[in-house]
């Protein structure tokens, strides 16, 4: 993990994929006249440096998330690279008309960028849950979906973002592993061979797919940039191992099944996809209890691929 010294007492801090998303995007909005920012209240005080300078392009359209989204698409529509900015389930979920008609229908293309994810602020309670939001992603074409797993990964992946033609969603999170990995292009990272199944594994989820398949015989492959899915790579992994597959995201279970379907509509094969169930916990505890509950935890993981390889 990043640090990041803290200004009252000098004590070093962890940086999260936020600081260091906000931290790069500041150095953007001051070397590129093209990227804009717009918030919604979330996440304005790290922006704070950037308006003084920018005030035209760092926006603060107050808690109205629809506006949100739509001025950053009229920012889009007059040659910006607008990046908008707040909860997952306020930018995807309550203003998903506004990417659908300011953005799709309008041909143009920005950025979104989200925190929460599924469960980050278990506390807030379901208001503040967002595990469709990739799914819903799915039903518009040409938007890239960008999960890091770990603070470092998000310069890179923010740069890729930014240069990129089409709409991005980049999803951040508080969970997170404790490495981050390079992932230069949109193709499968090998972290470990084996013969009995490939284990894909998106985002801040590696850590516990290594750990639950420690002293199994199975290849897992990490992939930062889920959309567009490295479907190529992941044919010739699965090969190997008799096209078992087994992918575990961090959103809702069986977001990507319809890709792996679409991918082999010409062979058989087997999957188990795992990630947040479908039914809604009702216990507003902590982001690790819901992702012990959703069974995403290293335990509930290595408990499901035993199963799916027959050895439990």
């Amino acid at each position: 993990m990043a640090f990041r010294a803290d200004p009252l007492t000098d004590d070093l801090q962890p940086l999260t994929m936020r600081d260091a998303w906000a931290s790069h995007l500041t150095d953007l909005v001051h070397t590129d006249p093209r990227v804009a920012v717009v918030l919604a209240d979330i996440s304005d005080d790290l922006f704070e440096e950037a308006r003084k300078d920018h005030p035209d392009r760092v926006i603060n359209v107050g808690i109205r998330e629809q506006l949100l989204v739509g001025t950053a698409g009229g920012l889009a529509l007059a040659g910006l690279r607008p990046i908008a900015h707040s909860y997952a389930p306020f930018l995807v979920e309550r203003a998903f008309e506004q990417v659908k008609l300011d953005f799709e229908h309008q041909g143009t293309s920005g950025v979104l960028v989200s925190v929460g994810a599924s469960y980050d602020w278990a506390e807030g309670s379901f208001t503040h849950f967002s595990p469709r939001d990739v799914a819903l992603f799915d039903t518009v074409p040409g938007w890239r979906v960008f999960v890091p797993g770990h603070a470092a990964e998000v310069p890179p992946l923010l740069d890729r973002a930014v240069a990129a033609d089409e709409g991005v969603y980049m999803r951040l999170s508080l969970r997170h592993n404790e490495n981050p990995h390079a992932v230069p292009d949109d193709s499968l990272l090998v972290l470990r061979e084996g013969n009995d199944a490939t284990v894909v594994v998106v985002g801040p989820l590696l850590d516990n797919v290594l750990e639950a398949t420690a002293d199994l015989d199975v290849t897992v492959a990490y992939t930062n940039t889920p959309r567009p899915l490295d479907t190529v790579g992941l044919r010739e992994l699965a090969a190997d191992t008799g096209d078992a597959i087994v992918m575990v995201e961090p959103y809702l279970e069986g977001t990507s099944a319809w890709l792996v379907s679409q991918a082999y509509e010409d062979r058989p094969h087997r999957l188990l996809s795992i990630g947040v169930g479908r039914e809604e916990l009702r216990r507003y505890g902590t982001a690790a209890e819901h992702e012990r509950l959703h069974g995403l935890d290293a335990a509930g993981i290595r408990a499901r691929v035993r199963r799916f390889l027959g050895l439990a």
